[in-house]
């Protein structure tokens, strides 16, 4: 279909129609101060050799991931990716796979979603998975949105230990349904349990709580102990997890979580200027009519041969529409057939193994640097899984750019966050804190020219 713009007419009568003066008025919820108030920069018409010549160029100048060393995280890491999984998921029938609508013809991509569903519900250790969210930040607040309709209270309490862009979603989402989001303090760069009871009992009670384990900082959370005192208070519980933790780590499921979420690029999918990725989401059984998205089952047909079919389907775009849960209807499932072929490959014990390698190097990792003059661990007595924040006697970005120079990307500067939802209101916020993360992709050799960097530093 070749694109063919609405001429003024067009524009004029569907303006007319729907009653606003002109196109600028549908955007009036944006500020103003963020608004591009002049023509885009596009240049002068080019014919399609010049087009994609100039295109070339201009993607020539992106810097690829393979010519650095990365150490960066906050939510977006370079896991090792197994060389079988880009020639199954790049199959002409995956990739051009859209919606299955009709499950007659859709059975090899119902099947995927079922297989991936499965293993999410195992990983985690709860009843149900819906077919994958836009990401793991929608995930969480889509959690959040299921958890104060289920229980009909407006109170949202979330650990300040998660990650401040999940936050910032939330708050947004909140903000559109009127939910109030209250941050619990954090305690030594965990969530205060202390502070989860106060609040859990203050105001008529709070419809979740939302912990993140491993946290922001990259430090294991006492999930039981959290979600057992939400649930004291009858409060729903939310755990925001990596799965790359759980093949060495307890499931949530089995720590009292009501409602799991996540990002699950490290399944499988690249570091890709930051997506697409995936959110997984699984639940008990009870709140599975609150589920949003879609729900993949497995059936007999008339003839006893097994099937597949969209069970649950919580989308506007059916019949609910205003009564839907959510507007989630490309559910990533690309992404997510990269996650399920990706946990196919290696496997429980290859899931293990890679969880116990990046405890392993991230340890290394964490010794060699702070054994450098004026390098700490800003919370050393917290046990931590493949991230680490660190306390540095420069300024974070500066370190930060002066490594970039050498390929190798230190981390991720704390200030870069401070102005991000309730991260902090100042930019000096972490402004000499670097959050370090070590998968099982960096090696020895990198990790020791890593801090070798760090050392010639002045």
């Amino acid at each position: 279909m070749r694109y063919t713009p609405h001429s003024d007419q067009d524009i004029a009568r569907m303006l007319s129609a729907i009653g606003v003066k002109s196109i600028g008025d549908l955007f009036k919820e944006i500020p103003e101060k963020v608004r591009m108030q002049r023509p885009l920069n596009l240049g002068a018409p080019l014919s399609e050799h010049a087009l994609l010549r100039e295109m070339r160029r201009m993607a020539g100048a992106n810097g690829d991931l393979t010519q650095y060393v990365s150490f960066m995280g906050a939510g977006a890491y370079d896991h090792y990716i197994p060389a079988a999984l880009r020639t199954i998921v790049n199959r002409q029938e995956f990739v051009t796979a859209y919606t299955p609508y009709q499950a007659e013809v859709s059975q090899g991509v119902l099947q995927t979603i079922f297989e991936y569903q499965s293993m999410i519900t195992a990983l985690t250790a709860m009843d149900v998975s819906n077919a994958s969210m836009y990401d793991g930040a929608t995930a969480m607040a889509e959690a959040a949105n299921m958890c104060a309709v289920e229980t009909r209270k407006n109170r949202i309490l979330v650990s300040g230990t998660v990650h401040p862009e999940y936050r910032a979603v939330l708050d947004t989402y909140a903000w559109a349904r009127g939910y109030q989001v209250e941050v619990v303090p954090a305690a030594n760069g965990v969530t205060d349990a202390a502070a989860v009871a106060k609040m859990a009992a203050e105001a008529g009670g709070a419809a979740c709580v939302v912990v993140q384990s491993p946290n922001f900082y990259g430090i294991v959370e006492d999930l039981a102990a959290l979600f057992q005192t939400a649930h004291d208070h009858k409060a729903l519980t939310v755990a925001v997890v990596d799965p790359l933790a759980l093949g060495v780590l307890e499931a949530p499921g089995n720590q009292g979580a009501d409602i799991v979420v996540g990002e699950g690029q490290g399944l499988g999918n690249p570091v890709s200027f930051g997506g697409p990725f995936l959110g997984f989401m699984a639940c008990r059984e009870a709140l599975i009519r609150r589920l949003p998205g879609r729900v993949v089952g497995m059936t007999k047909d008339h003839d006893d041969r097994r099937g597949f079919v969209l069970t649950l389907q919580t989308r506007e775009q059916h019949i609910r529409r205003e009564k839907a849960t959510s507007n989630i209807c490309s559910n990533q499932a690309l992404n997510a057939l990269s996650a399920c072929v990706y946990l196919s490959l290696i496997g429980k014990e290859g899931l293990r193994e890679v969880g116990v390698q990046c405890i392993n190097r991230a340890h290394y990792a964490a010794e060699r640097i702070t054994a450098l003059p004026g390098y700490k661990l800003v919370y050393p007595k917290a046990p931590f899984f493949k991230e680490f924040l660190v306390e540095t006697p420069l300024p974070a970005r500066r370190i930060f750019d002066k490594l970039s120079e050498q390929q190798i990307l230190a981390g991720v500067p704390m200030d870069a966050l401070a102005q991000v939802g309730n991260a902090g209101k100042s930019a000096k916020v972490g402004e000499n804190q670097l959050l370090i993360a070590v998968t099982e992709s960096r090696t020895r050799e990198e990790i020791d020219a890593l801090v070798r960097a760090l050392e010639g530093l002045k």
